[in-house]
């Protein structure tokens, strides 16, 4: 089944941008998933095009027109789930992303000036999500973020199944720390747990290295998830993590 995104936008130009490159790009080619910008302007109904007129009871700036995002928002509606990308949002989770990658597509509401008129979400089944507690010009580029978490774990996207299982945030807790060849850079040596080639050894280091980031980085998400997430798996990825 293809994962089919839909992106309402004033800006359809800027896709796919990034998303037509790496993995996002080479899984759009084969089919995996599909996307289509559509022109917010064009639900205008006014000889300028008008998309946005002056907040009711005064102040700076512009407000996206309930009416155009609408008629935007009805053209393309179907099951798949709409999401508004606005800094008032709810803060998106990888858990969200999971649950979004797992179904048919999203449909994604780019904002832009002061915002959306507050009665398309009284009107119109629209989710709204911030990607992080800063404000951008307007949605296109979270549009693209939340596109690029939920591509990368499409089947076969990555490749192997469980190269996105042990990734920061899968369990409440930050990734380890990784380490590749040389074995000595700088006078800073791979941990000896690393290169012992002892599975369980390397798993637990793992989980103990994750909690402490975890801990120092992010002692929200220990909160969040009401203390150590998980215990450490029971079996690292079979293949030798032994360094020569």
């Amino acid at each position: 089944m293809t994962f089919r995104a839909s992106v309402l936008t004033l800006y359809p130009d800027m896709f796919p941008g990034t998303l037509g490159a790496s993995l996002a790009g080479r899984a759009l080619e084969q089919g995996t998933w599909s996307i289509e910008a559509r022109n917010i302007r064009d639900f205008a109904t006014d000889r300028h095009r008008s998309v946005d007129d002056t907040p009711a009871g005064g102040g700076a700036g512009m407000v996206l027109r309930p009416d155009v995002l609408a008629a935007a928002i009805d053209s393309v509606a179907d099951t798949r789930p709409m999401l508004a990308l606005t800094p008032r949002g709810a803060p998106l989770t990888q858990a969200r992303v999971r649950e979004l990658s797992a179904g048919e597509g999203v449909i994604l509401l780019c904002g832009r000036f002061e915002g959306f008129d507050e009665r398309i979400f009284e009107g119109r089944p629209v989710e709204e999500v911030s990607i992080g507690d800063y404000v951008l010009s307007g949605g296109e580029l979270a549009a693209m973020v939340i596109l690029d978490a939920c591509v990368r774990l499409l089947p076969g996207v990555m490749g192997a199944a469980s190269s996105g299982e042990e990734e920061s945030f899968e369990t409440g807790l930050l990734e380890y720390p990784h380490y590749t060849r040389p074995v000595t850079w700088e006078g800073r040596t791979i941990p000896e747990v690393l290169r012992s080639g002892d599975h369980a050894r390397i798993a637990a280091w793992r989980h103990e290295r994750a909690v402490e980031d975890t801990r120092l980085r992010r002692p929200d998400l220990i909160e969040r998830h009401g203390g150590v997430s998980q215990a450490p798996p029971s079996g690292a990825r079979r293949r030798d993590t032994k360094a020569d």
